[in-house]
């Protein structure tokens, strides 16, 4: 696919940019595993940042990228940290990228937002960015409105630029089906909070593989700012208290550090477990290499039966 023929990796898959969990270390764990590992901007200060952008490169000899978000409040340094220290890929999110786009793209990065939608697609491709990330709204996380199964092909119509596809891939088949999709590529995020290598709390793995199919909701749509978590006592009160037409000061007494409680403190009713629906589908703690390499195997298998079904 494109993405791993353009950027010489093993396997054509992103690791997705988890903020206060996707460190240099995780990002270059992912890489070793022959994907692409992300740094997230999210939850870092540029120094930080920065920090993790140099132990990344001690860690892997492979290429890995940043993720920015863009709504953060020191974006525009964390965007030239990114050319300075000469990372070869950056996806966005929360925001549009373009002030940022011609300084990258003359610096040699590769530029990958995540769009939501078919009219944010095709504004990022007239401000040239380099393919673009349809992430449907069964991801962790923030979401949009539109499932990956209506979203992708529509962005894929709708652009002349290579698409990667995001959101409740966590087998072969989905693999299978996003590669149907139009895929030039997948990021996940999900399957990958069970490695060992990931540097969240045990409490936060084991939350994941306990999960069932409908233990996922979303907080914040009322208010316009949905994110993806496990249902727990915090996710609970949020949207009962949303329900009320709580305002957002006082919403944000239940948000506020969430993410951090769980990623660190492991405070699974309280904390935010961001978490995509396919966590019902993972069961087990296991390596990046037996996650990443087993989800190939799984979809090169699939798309042999798939075939000798269908001849």
């Amino acid at each position: 696919m494109w993405l791993n023929e353009t950027l010489k990796i093993k396997y054509p898959l992103i690791q997705g940019g988890m903020a206060n969990i996707a460190t240099g270390a995780f990002a270059a764990a992912v890489s070793n595993a022959g994907g692409l590992g992300l740094i997230a901007g999210g939850g870092m200060s540029p120094e930080m940042l920065r920090e993790n952008i140099r132990e990344a490169k001690k860690l892997t000899d492979k290429p890995f990228g940043v993720n920015l978000m863009l709504l953060h409040p020191q974006a525009g340094e964390m965007a030239d940290i990114v050319v300075e220290e000469k990372v070869p890929v950056v996806t966005t999110g929360a925001g549009n990228p373009g002030i940022y786009i011609k300084k990258w793209k003359e610096a040699g990065i590769i530029v990958m937002p995540v769009v939501p939608s078919v009219a944010l697609a095709r504004r990022m491709e007239k401000a040239g960015v380099d393919a673009v990330i349809a992430e449907g709204t069964e991801s962790g996380g923030h979401v949009g409105e539109l499932t990956t199964m209506a979203l992708a092909p529509q962005v894929k119509a709708a652009v002349n630029i290579p698409v990667i596809v995001a959101g409740g891939i966590a087998s072969g088949k989905q693999l299978l089906a996003a590669v149907a999709l139009g895929a030039d590529g997948v990021q996940v995020g999900t399957i990958l909070l069970a490695s060992t290598e990931c540097p969240i709390h045990q409490n936060y793995k084991n939350a994941i593989i306990k999960a069932k199919d409908t233990d996922t909701t979303v907080t914040g749509r009322i208010a316009g700012t949905p994110v993806r978590i496990l249902k727990n006592k915090m996710a609970r009160t949020y949207i009962k208290k949303e329900k009320e037409g709580a305002e957002m000061m006082e919403l944000e007494k239940y948000t506020l550090g969430s993410l951090k409680r769980a990623v660190f403190e492991g405070d699974v009713e309280t904390g935010s477990l961001m978490s995509g629906q396919v966590a019902g589908m993972v069961h087990e703690e296991r390596s990046l290499k037996d996650i990443i390499e087993g989800l190939f195997k799984e979809y090169e298998e699939e798309k042999k039966r798939v075939m000798e079904v269908h001849l």
